[in-house]
């Protein structure tokens, strides 16, 4: 790389840590909606969430020329910039494993609700099932029979 490429990687590492940040937020909505069962609001939020997966895709790929880079061999502006560029990175890992703990979080949760939801399930099934089998053993007392003989 030549001149001062440094500064695209710094637009990249800022571009990247406001992707992770929105990401952040998107994954405590989607972990209090999961909590909360609002199954039809998550829709809305996954699909938010989706696109900032695409935009942090595509950030990566532009940070792929750097990757092979000797960190060292950059030409930074300032020393400055070099050293708020470091802390950016730092932060985007920090925020990468809140967001990774957050998914795991949300995922648990969720496996939680689908199990508990099963179990209602077949409790309501099983339910039904010795009506019908009350119902096949007595088909005539179904019902209450009051006429009267005199």
């Amino acid at each position: 790389m030549t001149g001062f490429d440094t500064d695209l990687l710094e637009e990249l590492i800022e571009r990247k840590l406001a992707c992770l940040r929105q990401l952040e937020e998107i994954g405590e909505a989607q972990l209090q909606l999961v909590r909360h069962g609002g199954m039809t609001e998550l829709l809305d939020v996954l699909a938010v969430k989706q696109r900032l997966l695409r935009d942090l895709q595509a950030i990566e790929r532009s940070l792929d020329p750097f990757r092979n880079q000797d960190p060292d061999e950059r030409r930074w502006p300032s020393p400055a910039a070099r050293q708020r560029c470091a802390q950016r990175i730092d932060q985007c890992e920090v925020l990468l494993s809140h967001i990774v703990a957050r998914e795991k979080e949300s995922e648990r949760e969720l496996i939680r609700r689908r199990d508990q939801a099963a179990a209602q399930l077949d409790g309501t099934h099983r339910a039904q099932q010795a009506r019908q089998a009350y119902a096949a053993q007595s088909p005539g007392r179904s019902s209450l029979d009051i006429t009267w003989e005199g």
